[in-house]
């Protein structure tokens, strides 16, 4: 009997998970190595429970960042070639979660701004109060590439302030999650990054089949991806899902730098501590997968941004003075 689920993903942010049956939805097959022998054989994945010593940290820190693109710009030279340029505001911020306690802080956040262009005269732009320093991009520098160029500048405040953040020590007992693909930010110690959109296919069909029989709480076996930023990561289920097979997934993932033994180690930590901040459906529209620090941390960034509109009129009055 055929049966219907209503996911409490808001349709607005897309889809949780974009894969169709055997591959054939708007998500991709990856063409990646997956290696599914590495803590159990390949014929024996089965949902794995939380181990009965496996427990949260005391402190877990959750970074995250926003953007936003603040104006469109161009830059004319002298010879009559023109380059687009784009002027965003771009914030980082880091939860200091102390489960021992109870408590739950920023620890530190941080606003940056930048003009993203090719242009080889373009410099700093001073609007009003705000500076829009210049981030050189190679190439021709298409409108449509540009916003991609803030990835780069953000992961690298997000790595700063993470940094920061730990400085103040919980003898090296922590935790820190990513929220997105760890990237280049793989040498971070302790640290897992947390993807909650499915947007590939990585597991060869019998393992993948694994993955809807998961109950809250429980994880796949690890895996080895052998991409560019691939490593060791594994699916687990968080509470709070509507029961559709995909409902409440996540991918988590580590350092490929780590021993196997040091992976599945921290799988068994990361199926001990996410569920503790799955979100609900009544108080978030990316419910269960946008956890609870990572919503606040969120729009407490977006307001650090500033008003756009007002910084869009102040571009605009700083570039026509210029001219």
């Amino acid at each position: 009997m055929t049966r219907m689920f209503v996911d409490a993903w808001d349709p607005s942010y897309g889809s949780s998970f974009e894969g169709g049956e055997g591959g054939d939805g708007p998500a991709s097959s990856s063409s990646a190595q997956v290696d599914v022998d590495v803590e159990v054989a390949a014929a024996e994945w089965a949902p794995i429970d939380v181990p009965a010593g496996a427990r949260a940290p005391d402190v877990v820190f959750l970074v995250d960042g926003v953007r936003r693109n603040d104006a469109g710009l161009w830059t004319a030279e002298e010879d009559g070639t023109s380059y687009a340029g784009l002027a965003a505001s771009y914030a980082a911020g880091v939860v200091r979660c102390d489960l021992a306690r109870g408590i739950a802080e920023l620890a530190g956040a941080r606003v940056a701004r930048g003009l993203f262009t090719a242009s080889p005269s373009a410099t700093d732009v001073q609007a009003g109060s705000v500076r829009y320093e210049v981030h050189r991009i190679s190439g021709a520098g298409e409108a449509s590439k540009l916003p991609a160029a803030v990835q780069a500048p953000l992961t690298a405040l997000e790595i700063e302030i993470s940094a920061a953040a730990r400085d103040g020590g919980s003898d090296g007992a922590d935790l820190l999650i990513v929220d997105g693909p760890l990237r280049n930010r793989r040498q971070l110690p302790r640290t897992i990054g947390y993807v909650k959109t499915q947007q590939k296919h990585y597991l060869p069909a019998a393992q993948e089949a694994i993955v809807p029989r998961l109950r809250p709480g429980q994880r796949t076996p690890v895996f080895h991806l052998g991409t560019v930023w691939g490593g060791w990561t594994w699916y687990l289920r968080l509470p709070g899902s509507s029961g559709a097979p995909w409902s409440g997934i996540v991918r988590v993932e580590c350092s490929p730098e780590l021993t196997a033994e040091q992976a599945i180690e921290l799988a068994d930590v990361s199926v001990a501590t996410l569920p503790r901040f799955a979100s609900s459906a009544y108080k978030d529209p990316r419910a269960p997968q946008n956890l609870v620090p990572i919503a606040g941390l969120e729009r407490r960034l977006r307001g650090m941004l500033g008003d756009a509109r007002v910084l869009h009129r102040a571009l605009s009055l700083a570039t026509s003075a210029a001219r």
